[in-house]
Formats: C-alpha cells, structure tokens, sequence
C-alpha cells in the first residue's frame, strides 16, 4: 500500500471548515455510512452535525475526507474508540488538521514553537497577519491573511495550545496522554512527513521534545526504545496502528461491552 503524506500545498480549506472537534467526532461516528450512494443527503438528513445547512455539511465532509480518510487505518480506529477522552480527541484533530493542512502545521509546529522557546508567550492577530505575508510571499491580499489569522487562533485555542479568547492570547501547553501520544507515533510510522519520530511539527506543536520526550517514550509499554548519543531507536510492540489499537484501548472498550 501506497503511504500517506502530508499536505505540502498552500490552500484555503481553512477558511471554511477550523478545527472542529465535536464535528469530526461525529464524523468518526458514522463512518459505516461514509460509502452511502449520497453521504451529503444521508448526514444532512440525519443531523450528523446538527442543524447545518447541506452546503455546509458538505464542506465538513470533504474536509474530514482530508483530514481522516486519507491516512489509514486512522478512521478505523477512531471509530471504534468510542471511550477517547475529550482532551485526547483535541490533540487527535489538532494533528490530523496539522497533517492536512501546511499553514496550520508551521503555525503550531514551528511558529508558536519558536514563540515558545524564545519566550515570547503572547500571541497577537497582528502578528499573525504579518507572519503569514511573509511565509507565503503574499499571495494572498490582507483581508484573506486576517482571516486565515482569525481561524489559525480559533483552532490552535481550541487543540489547548493557546489560553484565551482575546487578544493577545497566551501560549500554553496541553495535556497528552500516553494513549494519545502513542496513537501519534504509530500514525507516523506509516506517514511520509518532513522530520523525524523524535523531531517533527507534531510532537513540538505540544511541547513534547528533548529530555521529555525520551521520558515519556520510556514509559510507554508500546514501545522498546533506546538513546545512544545522538541516536533514536525504536522497537515497535504491534505492525501498525490498527493492531495498537486493538490489543490496547479498543480492547478495553469491548471487555466492558460484554460486562455491561
């Protein structure tokens, strides 16, 4: 099978569909009727996503498409891992938006990186503005670059990398569990992306790096993972992340489905 990549293009995705947490969870949701003759009418007429006009449905759908779809097994698990916790499903969205789309992944995983490290912990829409003029040699007007800035901070506010709903916002840092940083690694496994498993957008964008992140890949019992100098080498438990999937938190989930 072909592998996967992450999006290399500039595009305008965002500015119709952020990063839309409680929508994609439905989406994984229903993922039985995605192959339906007509998906639109069938969650339009469902409510997959509320009270939402059929445009607007079809804008979520092919976005979700793009953001889920397109990196197998991922929709498969995320379906049946109906016991996620809330902040696991927002850093799960917050990587596959990073994945999908290269201005959100240079956001997060560089930009407020940098941010961060230097110790600049405010985040201004101005700034933002500017940022993106020059990343993207400006080619697009500034009335576009202001809302490409307005929907970069919703959604990165909303993944809990920035604190706030005002300017200027704070940087902060969320939380990861092990059962959604391990979800990350395996979705990488299989991914074509620019970095490595130890340093990439991804795990910077949570402030997952360095010392930390040799820590946590200790810890974690998917894993046989060892340093020498400069050196990652990891031993993976289970051939992929379906397979991670079903001998550990989709496990777990049907052992209380035949006691309940």
């Amino acid at each position: 099978m072909e592998r996967s990549s992450e999006s290399n293009q500039y595009h305008t995705r965002l500015l119709g569909c952020s990063i839309e947490v409680e929508h994609a969870r439905s989406y994984w949701k229903h993922v039985e009727q995605l192959t339906a003759e007509d998906v639109t009418k069938t969650a339009f007429s469902e409510y997959w996503f509320g009270a939402r006009s059929k445009s607007r449905v079809q804008l979520l759908l092919t976005n979700f498409r793009e953001r889920f779809d397109a990196f197998h097994p991922a929709l498969q698990v995320l379906h049946r891992w109906t016991q996620i916790d809330a902040q696991s499903r927002r850093v799960i969205c917050h990587w596959h938006l990073q994945l999908a789309d290269r201005l959100y992944r240079e956001f997060t995983g560089r930009w407020l990186v940098e941010r961060r490290l230097s110790g600049r912990t405010e985040v201004a829409r101005d700034l933002v503005v500017r940022w993106i003029g020059e990343l993207t040699s400006d080619r697009w007007m500034t009335s576009t670059r202001i809302q490409f800035a307005r929907r970069l901070l919703y959604s990165a506010s909303e993944a809990g990398l920035l604190q706030g709903k005002r300017d200027a916002r704070q940087l902060q840092t969320p939380r990861v569990s092990d059962e959604a940083l391990t979800y990350l690694l395996y979705l990488l496994r299989d991914i074509q992306f620019e970095g490595s498993l130890p340093e990439n957008p991804y795990l910077a964008s949570v402030g997952i790096s360095g010392r930390d992140l040799e820590r946590r890949l200790r810890a974690l019992p998917s894993f046989r993972f060892r340093k020498q100098g400069d050196l990652f080498e990891f031993g993976w438990m289970y051939d992929g992340l379906l397979e991670w999937a079903e001998a550990t938190v989709l496990s777990g989930e049907e052992q209380l489905r035949e006691t309940a």
